[in-house]
């Protein structure tokens, strides 16, 4: 799913310890963009017992699903098997993406899910440019505003204007997101957001949870200069420029230093949860690269 960024990947990863006895919780260190860097993930502590199979099977046929699926939409949600082997699972592609793209995305998933998570009774594991999700019948729910993961760029500019300018480029994408149906980029006045809704949830609650989000940047972030919210239904990315984005073919948007954590009060409850119950830990060198798209969609005009 990447641009054809000409830089190669490199990953740190930082493991963290975890003080529930349902989750568990990582996040890498990255130091260049590609949309198939991994941002986090979260497993379930529980594994399935599949003496027979079952569920394997049904794991397996949601996956080849939704993977085939990525090829023509950028989000889908279903279910398979039936009864207690029951599991429900999504996958969502950014919104810049081409269908190639998400595809090249979205078919990375099921491998490192086995990989990082095996067969737990659920997981999550977000890309910077895609993610996935299943979980076996009976998982309780949890807010759509749950916090599940920040990161906040290290520099920070108190005292210059900027938050002032971005408070008004977050009112801008509040209602961006709305207007837009779920997925906005925009930048203002040197300010570059992002923020995307996950697919099934209807406009009004978008912009709440787009709101909330923001809320919650401008509390856990400060003044620093970008960040990322990832809530359970919605997520948010800013990064700030005072001396112009930098001319890159595949984004406006360089790597920063930055720290992050998983943050969440409830253990145990659903996939989301799996990430919101983790001890704030680690530190990330990365922020979410936005897309070519945003180069082209210049709105100095707000």
């Amino acid at each position: 799913m990447g641009f054809g960024f000409s830089s190669k990947p490199f990953f740190l990863y930082l493991s963290f310890l975890l003080f529930s006895s349902f989750l568990e919780l990582y996040s890498p260190l990255v130091s260049a963009s590609d949309d198939t860097t991994l941002v986090y993930k979260g497993c379930a502590k529980q594994s399935f017992t599949d003496p027979a199979g079952i569920y394997s099977q049904a794991l397996s046929a949601l996956f080849q699903t939704l993977v085939s699926q990525s090829m023509k939409v950028k989000f889908y949600k279903t279910t398979t098997g039936t009864g207690q082997t029951t599991i429900t699972g999504l996958f969502q592609c950014r919104g810049d993406l081409s269908n190639s793209d998400c595809y090249n995305c979205a078919s990375r998933l099921p491998t490192l899910a086995d990989k990082l998570c095996g067969k737990t009774l659920a997981a999550r594991i977000q890309l910077y440019g895609c993610y996935m999700l299943y979980e076996v019948a009976g998982f309780a729910q949890i807010s759509g505003m749950e916090m599940l993961f920040k990161t906040c760029g290290s520099t920070n500019v108190a005292g210059t204007g900027f938050e002032e300018r971005r408070d008004t480029a977050f009112s801008v994408l509040e209602s961006g997101v709305v207007s837009n149906h779920g997925f906005y980029t925009t930048n203002y006045q040197s300010v570059y957001l992002l923020g995307q809704c996950e697919g099934d949830v209807g406009d009004s609650d978008c912009g709440e949870c787009v709101k909330s989000a923001v809320q919650r940047a401008q509390v856990e972030c400060g003044s620093s200069i970008s960040g990322q919210i990832y809530l359970h239904k919605c997520f948010i990315s800013y990064n700030y420029y005072p001396n112009g984005a930098p001319r890159r073919s595949s984004s406006p948007y360089p790597h920063s230093s930055s720290s992050s954590s998983g943050t969440g009060q409830n253990t145990g409850r659903t996939v989301a949860i799996i990430l919101g119950g983790a001890a704030s830990v680690g530190f990330l060198v990365i922020l979410l690269m936005f897309a070519r798209n945003v180069m082209k969609k210049k709105h100095d005009d707000y």
